[in-house]
């Protein structure tokens, strides 16, 4: 049985509302610029639009958290608390309770293979894509699969979803494309229900990238839910501890985000640098995190 026929069950919209993430987006963007004046429900209520009984119900319903704890959730403070104060890097720790083990990468449950050294210098040559766009918790995915797993997670907001498959696409040139959402569909439900996440049923992904791309993205997959680590721990954990900037640039490459955890990668003071598909969407993805911690 192939990776994507494993997954013949049709998968379910997990996103509980079709405006839900928008109306989170405009809120997270909101908080973010007025992050020193703490805005309150009321404020924050009446800049969106939404009574804050409405505001405060659809938070609960995305993220499991109020908007005051979602607040929270997306500070440097937070970020910190995430990053844990133990003497041992998290990674370090991780392998000492036993997370980073194979049958624990994480709580998503995520078994993975890499493409051989041959295969990604083909470019994609002799592979079939097959992808689909697909609602979700943070947007509009993007979900690329091969005959093996999963191989491709993106993210676009409304009317740019061109922009989304352009950019994938282009990372693996020789690759043959095919449109079939039902394929895969089944993804979507594996990723983002926290009810399928068992450990005796992983995510099979398939990771296509180069040797130092690969062990970056390993490294990734070895940070807790609800955690985060610096560039440099990732660094200081692929045994190339000057290397934090080429982490830095491999981490924005990780070709298969939320699954791949790049989203808990922040800098040494916590602050919530950079993402691929946008900071708004990484503090949204934290935040959701929290809720379901």
């Amino acid at each position: 049985m192939n990776a994507l026929a494993q997954f013949a069950a049709p998968a379910v919209d997990v996103t509980p509302e079709g405006s839900d993430y928008e109306t989170v987006r405009r809120v997270i963007e909101m908080i973010t610029l007025d992050y020193r004046d703490q805005p309150s429900l009321e404020t924050i209520a009446a800049e969106i639009g939404q009574s804050p009984t409405q505001l405060q119900k659809l938070f609960t319903r995305w993220a499991g958290l109020s908007p005051k704890a979602f607040l929270q959730a997306v500070t440097i403070d937070h970020a910190k608390r995430l990053l844990g104060t133990e003497g041992l890097p998290l990674l370090e720790t991780s392998y000492e309770v036993g997370l980073s083990g194979p049958g624990r990468l994480h709580d998503l449950f995520v078994t993975h293979e890499a493409m051989s050294p041959g295969e990604w210098k083909a470019k994609g040559g002799g592979l079939t894509i097959r992808y689909g766009f697909h609602p979700s918790p943070f947007g509009i995915a993007l979900v690329m699969a091969t005959d093996r797993g999963l191989s491709g997670l993106a993210f676009a907001d409304e009317g740019r979803e061109q922009e989304a498959l352009d950019d994938m696409t282009r990372r693996w040139p020789n690759a043959t494309y095919v449109e079939d959402k039902a394929a895969t569909e089944p993804y979507v439900g594996r990723v983002f229900d926290r009810s399928k996440w068992l450990c005796d049923r992983p995510l099979r992904v398939v990771l296509i990238g180069t040797d130092f791309q690969m062990r970056v993205w390993q490294s990734l997959l070895k940070i807790p839910y609800g955690k985060a680590i610096t560039y440099s721990d990732v660094a200081n954990d692929i045994g190339q501890p000057t290397a934090s900037r080429a982490v830095g640039a491999a981490v924005g490459a990780n070709p298969i985000s939320f699954v791949v955890p790049c989203h808990r990668a922040v800098a040494k003071n916590g602050a919530l640098t950079g993402y691929h598909w946008g900071l708004t969407r990484k503090r949204a993805m934290l935040g959701w995190e929290t809720g379901g911690a």
